[in-house]
């Protein structure tokens, strides 16, 4: 009993360290090179993957560890509040320009995805896997699943979506000469949720505090409208 424990003691500990490792590194080689494509999240999870990959680790076996990593994850969004709260008169300020970019950004979250697979012939359940992609895990499984979609594949969507807009969303906003900290911060939590966000958060409170708000935002515009228009995709027979 006592070797067996040891072991499972041990499994976390690598687990852990292994995390830390490849996102710390992943993080300080960005700082060093300043390449935008060395997204610390996304180096991560490609040097874990090749780690457990050839070490014929199975992801249970790590996930023994990770899941202490990721047990902090709504501590996490519960600390968004703060910059929230420490800007809640300029949220105030701009409340309806707020809801209003909100409400378009999650139509075109819901639309641009299925939209564009529906009309390449993809499956129901692909076409409903893609509508809550814009939104953070959590939420997109329990849309998925309400809506038909494939929650694993919902997941994985959200995971690609949110690393492609934390990387390239900045540089974009520069190009479109966004120069609104709160738009900044409100396009990257709309687009890229929690990986936009923390992204956000280097910028500056001002952004990290937009970007939080549409986190939660975009949740429940989504909930809400992800099942009509895919009703309304459904009645008109393109899905």
């Amino acid at each position: 009993m006592a070797e067996r424990w040891g072991a499972a003691a041990l499994t976390m500990a690598l687990g852990v360290a292994a995390t830390a490792l490849a996102y710390f590194g992943a993080r300080w080689l960005q700082r060093r090179s300043g390449w935008l494509l060395l997204n610390p999240t996304l180096v991560a999870i490609v040097v874990l993957i090749a780690l457990l990959r050839a070490g014929g680790v199975e992801y249970e076996r790590y996930h023994a560890g990770g899941r202490l990593i990721s047990f902090w994850l709504a501590p996490a969004v519960v600390a968004l509040g703060v910059p929230l709260y420490l800007q809640r008169a300029e949220i105030a300020r701009r409340g309806r320009a707020l809801l209003a970019s909100i409400l378009a950004g999650s139509v075109v979250g819901i639309g641009s995805g299925t939209l564009v697979a529906a009309a390449l012939g993809a499956s129901g359940e692909v076409v409903r896997s893609l509508a809550p992609r814009a939104v953070t895990t959590p939420i997109a499984l329990g849309i998925a699943a309400r809506v038909g979609g494939l929650p694993s594949l919902a997941a994985a969507l959200v995971i690609a979506t949110g690393i492609l807009g934390a990387v390239l969303g900045p540089a974009v906003l520069r190009r479109l000469r966004v120069r609104s900290r709160t738009a900044v911060g409100l396009a990257l939590g709309a687009a890229a949720h929690g990986m936009g966000t923390a992204r956000a958060a280097e910028l500056g409170e001002v952004e990290a505090a937009a970007s939080g708000l549409a986190i939660g935002l975009m949740g429940v515009a989504t909930a809400v409208l992800a099942p009509l228009l895919l009703a309304l995709l459904t009645w008109l027979g393109w899905i």
